[in-house]
């Protein structure tokens, strides 16, 4: 507990610092403009009226917080499990719950174009890895479903990722990182163009030597570009290409099934966005993007003793999950106002999906899947303190069918800054390719000598009905505000992968085989707040806490969040401008993100101190972050430890 005390000392000597050049926060300096919310409904909205709670990080934060990636900046949200672990091949963040390594119940955004993955069971770990730090002007979460505006895939949150516009990175800048667990990452952006034609191109790479007890050296190199052109008649027209590759080591000593190996994820995109502005509250908008991912991981895997019973097989065998998929989207929306009390947006979108896995599917075709969505979300005000927020979207799937996800929310301006909310949504999610359709069998010179997985195509969608109460509060002569969800998430048709028994003679050593249907309704039900309180001026203190109890009959599942998880974050300028933040993190018992093994309590604790630097015309920073000052804590797997990590970054850009 000597470290607690010295958190404790630390923060009570920077309360004093500040408290010698004690300034008044006024209500301008905590308040200032309502945050504009682009992505719970696709209407511009200020948070008090969103149909959902929202939490906004914003690129001060990001920078302060200390983190290397989006999964762990995403602990500072309530209600939020992450994991640091590339066992799944990147790290996971997951809401109400991480029942899967593969985090496949939440959709993720990077400038509103879906990074959900459709390889494997689906997910977005690897997707959270897209775009660098630097080039983040915000992320803005939706806590609670929203397949009314993004479909199945948003069906317990969305994180919506944008990107800082090319007029606000002109000129050239380069960070370097350095410090234990082999740290070692770099960064350089280039910026140029004018008003009505700007570009930027940003290279970068994270890499270090992973959890105590993993088989770490891993490495995300990216490349990004981005163009924003103003064209004739009022249009917007952005330009995005990527490329993503993440190379990890895996596995483990003692397994012989899951040996020491490296495996290596890629990815490209590119993406149009067109938007001609109709009037002062009418747009049209329309959107482009593909996307291509590859994985390769293949081991071999001796047969040498079972050779010595069966003659006919090899010496040895090559285990392989490798495969390729891609997915397409075009998409159409409308922004208009009705009068001076409506405001709507419709549209429609077209997304095609195919994986290619002979290893996965033991055939070389691939499998299609595509959807096709018709939305609209009104915006409507009642009265001038009460608004309603109507939205739905219908979707054909053409593997799941039809469904439809409505979602009515009602927000109440109590008074002035006092907002409460209520609402209830129904959300969907299908059946990834790999639940419905997956066939994983090793053979040998013709010999069937196991059936891991074999999907009898049985399982139907799940669904979750949501309903939420919330309040948003500000309290500017306090320097505080306060966010409030209290919720109750009923989900039906949960699927889990069950074994069952095959045919005789199916394979020489297997008699089951696993299968994935849908088990059980599960309910998770509880409440999460998040506390801003800013006593001075260059002081700042973050409070979340969760509550959140599954109710499930399978005990992975029902550990799968931990019953009560904390985290305080404080944020101090120090004497000669310097940035101090402590960010203390503390969840009861629960099953580690992306694994199911025995259930473990964490506490973690970081620290940064970053010191503003000035050559002439040119800026930068030189920042020092101690990551976890406690002691070592389980991740992902409990021989997986998160040691104590310091490094150094230093940033500079003109």
């Amino acid at each position: 507990m000597n470290y607690s005390f010295r958190l404790i000392a630390l923060l009570g000597w920077t309360s004093l610092a500040a408290a010698q050049t004690p300034e008044s926060v006024s209500e301008k300096d905590f308040l200032g403009d309502m945050p504009i919310v682009l992505s719970v409904s696709r209407l511009p909205q200020r948070l008090d009226e969103t149909p959902g709670a929202v939490t906004i990080l914003d690129r001060n934060m990001i920078r302060l917080s200390g983190a290397r990636d989006v999964a762990d900046l995403l602990r500072l949200v309530p209600g939020f499990q992450t994991s640091t672990s590339f066992e799944s091949g990147a790290p996971l963040a997951s809401y109400h719950g991480g029942f899967d390594a593969f985090s496949a119940r939440m959709q993720v955004l990077v400038d509103g174009r879906s990074v959900y993955s459709p390889y494997f069971l689906g997910g977005t770990g690897r997707g959270l890895q897209t775009v660098a730090l630097a080039d983040i002007e915000r992320i803005e979460v939706l806590r609670g479903s929203n397949s009314a505006a993004y479909g199945a895939r948003a069906m317990l949150g969305v994180v919506n990722i944008v990107t800082r516009h090319t007029q606000d990175t002109l000129g050239l800048q380069a960070a370097l990182t350095s410090g234990e667990n082999g740290i070692n990452d770099s960064q350089a952006r280039i910026g140029w163009g004018k008003e009505d034609a700007s570009y930027r191109l940003t290279v970068d790479r994270r890499a270090d030597a992973g959890l105590t007890g993993s088989n770490g050296h891993n490495q995300i190199s990216r490349v990004n570009f981005r163009a924003d052109l103003r064209g004739p008649a009022n249009d917007d027209i952005q330009l995005r290409a990527g490329g993503l590759e993440i190379e990890s080591g895996n596995g483990y000593s003692y397994k012989v099934a899951d040996p020491l190996r490296d495996r290596t994820f890629g990815s490209g995109y590119a993406q149009l966005d067109w938007r001609r502005s109709l009037g002062e509250d009418e747009d049209l908008a329309f959107s482009l993007s593909h996307t291509e991912e590859s994985y390769r991981d293949t081991f071999p895997y001796s047969l040498i003793e079972l050779k010595k019973f069966v003659p006919t097989i090899n010496d040895s065998l090559d285990i392989e999950y490798s495969g390729q998929s891609s997915s397409d989207t075009v998409s159409l929306q409308h922004t208009f106002r009705h009068g001076s009390n409506l405001r709507v947006v419709w549209g429609g979108e077209l997304r095609r999906e195919q994986v290619i896995s002979k290893p996965l599917y033991n055939t070389d075709a691939a499998f299609v899947t595509e959807f096709s969505r018709l939305f609209a979300n009104a915006e409507w005000r009642l009265a001038r303190d009460l608004v309603l927020n109507a939205g739905s979207m219908f979707e054909h799937s053409s593997v799941s069918g039809d469904s439809l996800a409505p979602r009515l929310m009602l927000n109440w301006h109590v008074a002035e800054g006092q907002t409460l909310r209520a609402g209830v949504s129904q959300a969907n999610r299908p059946p990834s390719t790999f639940e419905k359709f997956s066939n994983v069998r090793y053979a040998s010179n013709g010999v069937v000598l196991q059936v891991a997985t074999l999907s009898r195509g049985n399982v139907q969608p799940e669904s979750v009905l949501t309903q939420e109460i919330g309040y948003l509060g500000d309290f500017p002569k306090l320097g505080a505000s306060l966010d409030v969800r209290a919720f109750h998430e009923q989900i039906s048709g949960f699927v889990r992968s069950q074994p069952y028994a095959l045919p005789p003679g199916t394979a020489l050593l297997s008699k089951v085989a696993a299968d994935f249907i849908n088990t059980e309704d599960l309910a998770i039900h509880g409440v999460e707040y998040q506390l801003k309180w800013r006593p001075w001026r260059d002081g700042q203190f973050i409070f979340n806490q969760a509550y959140i109890d599954i109710e499930s009959l399978d005990r992975d599942t029902s550990w799968g969040a931990p019953k009560l998880a904390s985290s305080l974050t404080f944020f101090q300028k120090l004497p000669g401008n310097l940035d101090l933040s402590l960010m203390h993190q503390d969840n009861s018992t629960a099953s580690p993100q992306g694994s199911t093994g025995d259930p473990v309590a964490m506490t973690r604790t970081d620290l940064r101190l970053g010191l503003p630097l000035r050559f002439g015309t040119n800026r930068g920073e030189l920042a020092l972050v101690v990551q976890n000052l406690g002691t070592p804590y389980p991740d992902f797997d409990k021989s997986f430890q998160f040691q104590r990590r310091a490094f150094v970054t230093l940033r500079v850009e003109n």
